[in-house]
């Protein structure tokens, strides 16, 4: 296979929603059965936003040059900063354009509207004149120093980050401890749908021996993988049809990678190239990271989790920082 020049189109794909949306609040509450306070601190972190995703743009269009249309999935919305965000894309010949979610579900509209990120996560193959090699981004993960096309495909394959794992079919310890909280009279909590059980759902549709659990860093794929898939496979359908979290899906991002690696058509990386944050309790310990990050040339990616539960103080130095980065 060819090495990937940088005239070699590779696109950016963003899924994102606007939790404040009033319109898509109720759209939500509608087919939901257990109805959402959106103006509880519970349901604040999940759905609340603090301009994540004009940062996850910004991050982009500043540190990955090569990238040449980024692709916002939404449902029937656009952030208010779009236009300036395409203008500041086109700028540096980098195009951003909106995908509603009724394109890349075309066939499928009886599964929408869709709530859900694996079903959603599913058709993200289908945008129309995506690109054969495309990364996908979480809208609170960004880029933070400069990359190349290389620090995330070689030679055509994509680079994979994450540490191997096995099946953990027999969780024998679990139970025992389940069991000791029983005979103690205290409750057992129910386990809840992880995305560590998506990855495994992922990995045995691959066949792998064993799965790659992966970093919370983009995700790069290759469309004609997933095409060849889907071709052989009649497994789309079952797994968008769900409006909320099934606990027997895939994610696209995991099955994509575990079938380039049963193909052996991959890089695989054990270091993340990451700083990341999902508490921000102590000023000083992210004042620590961040400067960390400076530091360690080797790490380009930040996620900044639940970034709108931090105190003033602290997000106010997160926002700094950040924007001292990417204007």
């Amino acid at each position: 296979m060819q090495d990937l020049k940088e005239n070699t189109q590779v696109d950016a794909v963003i899924t994102w929603v606007d939790g404040s949306d009033k319109n898509w609040q109720e759209k939500i509450n509608k087919y939901s059965k257990t109805k959402i306070n959106f103006s509880s601190k519970k349901h604040l972190k999940r759905y609340n936003s603090i301009g994540e995703i004009d940062i996850a743009i910004k991050s982009i269009i500043k540190f990955a040059p090569f990238i040449r249309t980024i692709y916002l999935v939404t449902d029937n919305q656009i952030p208010k900063s779009f236009e300036s965000l395409k203008k500041l894309g086109l700028n540096k010949n980098i195009n951003l354009e909106i995908i509603d979610h009724t394109i890349i579900f075309k066939e499928y509209e009886t599964f929408l509207p869709c709530f859900n990120s694996c079903s959603i996560g599913s058709v993200l193959f289908r945008i129309p004149k995506l690109s054969e090699h495309f990364i996908i981004f979480n809208d609170d993960t960004f880029l933070m120093r400069k990359t190349s096309i290389t620090d995330f495909f070689i030679n055509g394959k994509p680079i994979i980050r994450g540490t191997w794992q096995h099946f953990n079919e027999n969780r024998w310890i679990r139970k025992i401890y389940h069991k000791g909280l029983t005979i103690l009279g205290k409750p057992v909590k129910t386990d809840k749908i992880s995305f560590k059980k998506f990855q495994q759902n992922s990995a045995k549709l691959a066949d792998t021996e064993n799965y790659l659990r992966r970093f919370h860093t983009p995700v790069c794929l290759r469309k004609s993988t997933l095409v060849n898939f889907f071709d052989k496979n009649e497994i789309l359908e079952e797994n968008i049809k769900h409006r909320f979290r099934n606990e027997n899906q895939f994610i696209i991002s995991s099955l994509s990678e575990h079938l380039e690696i049963k193909k052996k058509t991959f890089h695989y990386r054990n270091n993340a190239q990451l700083t990341y944050f999902r508490s921000y309790k102590k000023l000083w310990i992210t004042k620590l990271k961040l400067n960390w990050f400076e530091r360690n040339k080797k790490k380009i990616f930040v996620t900044f989790q639940s970034l709108d539960m931090a105190d003033k103080t602290t997000l106010n130095y997160i926002l700094n920082w950040i924007d001292n980065k990417i204007t």
